[in-house]
């Protein structure tokens, strides 16, 4: 490549702080004539560094560039991190894949981005290399409000239940994706059938419960009402994520790939006295999400 603007993370999620840097980064690709290329990671460097503590994923990695493209990157550039990766020192590390590769003349990153070997490369390693290579270098502030916009702490709120924090600093709604597979078909008995979702990658898992949002199948996108847990009321012991699609009868989603959408919360599992008075409260969640997603 003759030359690039490089902006360089992790970017799981490509919450509202990450935007923000690859705007800044697109201003400076707009500037030099060059075009923006957003370098990321995949797996997630914990998970070679320190496998018991990875966290779980906010995006797949197709969803993480496909908001990368529409968070104005040009180009995406998905380096495999393994352990040869991880052993590449600072220097050897922006020689090897931002300068030979990309052609870096500006290199983008939030200002606690670390890098190379031990995690020995900094912001202020970083600007020592741009000035006996030849780059450029910008490090850009976290964005905050009580506390800096983080993917940690988006795994927070959704292990909490807390989606509409979670959205808020992501700045959409949460999503997992995956195929649906069959399950025990007492939805279907009961006039309430739902797609059960068999999640794909690693994603976070919201806290179980039953939310509002939305079920995206085949293009078409759909109220939905989601149960997330083992079902309770049945004795169920397998974790699951169900959609009801709002209003709708005689889908079949079985083998599709489809994407779930959380938008808010409605209430904790519970266990009823009895299948009638689990199934009012039941039809009383489908309002509560019909009237939420009627005003989103």
């Amino acid at each position: 490549m003759s030359g690039s603007v490089v902006c360089v993370g992790v970017f799981d999620g490509v919450h509202r702080g990450h935007r923000s840097l690859i705007a800044q980064a697109r201003v400076e690709a707009d500037r030099a004539g060059l075009p923006l290329v957003a370098v990321t990671f995949w797996p997630h460097p914990a998970a070679v560094l320190r496998p018991s503590g990875a966290p779980r994923s906010l995006a797949t990695i197709e969803g993480r560039v496909e908001l990368l493209r529409a968070a104005g990157a040009d180009d995406i550039d998905v380096l495999r991190f393994d352990e040869d990766l991880a052993a590449l020192t600072a220097e050897e590390f922006v020689q090897r894949e931002l300068l030979d590769r990309l052609g870096a003349r500006v290199v983008v990153i939030g200002e606690n981005f670390v890098f190379g070997a031990h995690a020995a490369g900094n912001v202020e390693v970083l600007r020592e290399l741009g000035s006996t290579l030849g780059f450029d270098v910008l490090a850009v502030p976290l964005e905050s409000d009580s506390e800096p916009w983080s993917s940690t702490r988006i795994r927070q709120h959704l292990a909490a239940g807390e989606i509409t924090e979670a959205n808020r600093i992501l700045g959409r709604a949460y999503v997992v994706a995956g195929e649906v597979v069959h399950g025990d078909h007492r939805g279907r008995e009961l006039g309430i059938p739902t797609a059960n979702l068999r999640p794909e990658g690693n994603p976070v898992i919201p806290a179980d419960g039953v939310y509002a949002g939305w079920l995206d199948a085949g293009g078409e996108r759909m109220p939905a009402a989601i149960s997330i847990g083992p079902n309770p009321q049945f004795a169920g012991e397998d974790h699951r994520i169900e959609a009801y699609a709002i209003d709708r009868t005689g889908l079949d989603f079985y083998g599709q790939q489809v994407r779930v959408e959380f938008i808010d919360y409605l209430r904790p599992q519970a266990v009823f006295p009895d299948v009638e008075s689990f199934m009012a409260q039941v039809w009383v969640d489908v309002a509560s999400a019909r009237e939420i997603i009627g005003g989103s």
